[in-house]
């Protein structure tokens, strides 16, 4: 039977749910699936091509006969397990952060830098879903102008924060509706119809992690450590999609007209900007798509050859699964030829 053997780590999460899902739509070749999560998911089903797959304990003896394995469970686990799937011979697509920074691991969005994948050695790590968002807009910029400083303030669903993060914003809703206090359990602060200027932990710099994942992950995959990123991430109260503020000084200036032209043609990138029709990307629009939406580009007031945009893209989708499943792609094209 044609196919591979896959493996899904983390398979009960929303990314982890998002990333069978994609699979399942772009007909990846999956002759044998196994679904892994904690102690605490043992035993559970997915589904899967219509089939309830039953869900394992992680263990390090998981992945004998795996090929492939979609990492999605956390940082700690991905170091834990991550090299005995490649040890076991299995290709390993990482969606945590444990390994983006590791110079002899790719960092990797297919349609900006897929010739990254040359290097691996058995571990590829997709970026944080914020940081795919943003450059997935900078990318054209940079290669057609050269991208020297960016201001980036995001602003991000709740389920980037998992399956808890959208049940705390759904009870606070429901609170709300019949007069009740809304309680917080897991975010620092409501977030029902309030903003949260604050996702991770803070630097000693006055920076969140979540911000310096973004600075150092665009300059890896955009292959320029001299990009200078001043990054604001905030949690708002919406289900799903993340959408940026973004204002990019480019060596050369880029006039309104060449940028809408060169996001049109970039690969995942729809252009979807007439503000006159009241047409501009947003949360509800790009929910379950697969592209980054861009819009409201204009010229940059304080920067001479400045631009400001603003772009949206699933995070579940573009953000984590689908980037993941596109990365699988070419992978198993690298092997198969």
């Amino acid at each position: 039977m044609a196919g591979y053997t896959i493996a899904v780590v983390g398979a009960t999460g929303a990314v982890g749910q998002t990333t069978l899902r994609v699979l399942e739509e772009r007909k990846f070749p999956v002759r044998e699936l196994r679904c892994y999560a904690s102690p605490r998911s043992e035993g559970k089903t997915v589904e899967f091509a219509g089939q309830p797959i039953r869900v394992e304990r992680l263990t390090a003896e998981a992945f004998r006969g795996v090929e492939l394995a979609f990492f999605s469970a956390g940082s700690a686990q991905s170091r834990e397990f991550a090299p005995k799937a490649v040890a076991a011979g299995a290709l390993v697509v990482d969606k945590s952060s444990a390994f983006r920074m590791d110079p002899e691991v790719p960092l990797v969005i297919p349609e900006v830098n897929a010739h990254a994948l040359r290097g691996h050695r058995g571990i590829v790590a997709a970026p944080n879903c914020t940081t795919v968002v943003t450059v997935m807009g900078l990318a054209p910029l940079h290669r057609a102008a050269r991208v020297r400083r960016v201001i980036a303030a995001s602003y991000q669903a709740v389920s980037g924060a998992g399956v808890q993060g959208v049940e705390e914003l759904r009870r606070q809703i429901l609170a709300w509706a019949r007069g009740e206090a809304m309680e917080s359990a897991f975010f620092p602060h409501r977030i029902a119809f309030n903003l949260i200027p604050h996702i991770d932990r803070f630097a000693e710099n006055g920076y969140t992690g979540e911000e310096l994942k973004l600075v150092h992950e665009a300059r890896k995959i955009l292959e320029d450590e001299t990009i200078r990123i001043s990054p604001t991430t905030v949690r708002v109260p919406v289900f799903t999609a993340h959408s940026v503020a973004v204002t990019a000084e480019t060596e050369r200036k880029v006039t309104v007209a060449e940028a809408r032209e060169l996001f049109a043609r970039f690969p995942g990138l729809r252009l979807w900007d007439d503000p006159a029709e009241n047409r501009y990307p947003m949360p509800a629009l790009v929910e379950g798509q697969d592209d980054c939406f861009v819009g409201r580009v204009r010229e940059d007031l304080v920067w001479e050859h400045g631009l400001a945009f603003w772009i949206a893209g699933d995070q579940l989708r573009k953000g984590a699964a689908t980037n993941g499943v596109q990365i699988a792609e070419l992978l198993v094209g690298q092997r198969d030829r």
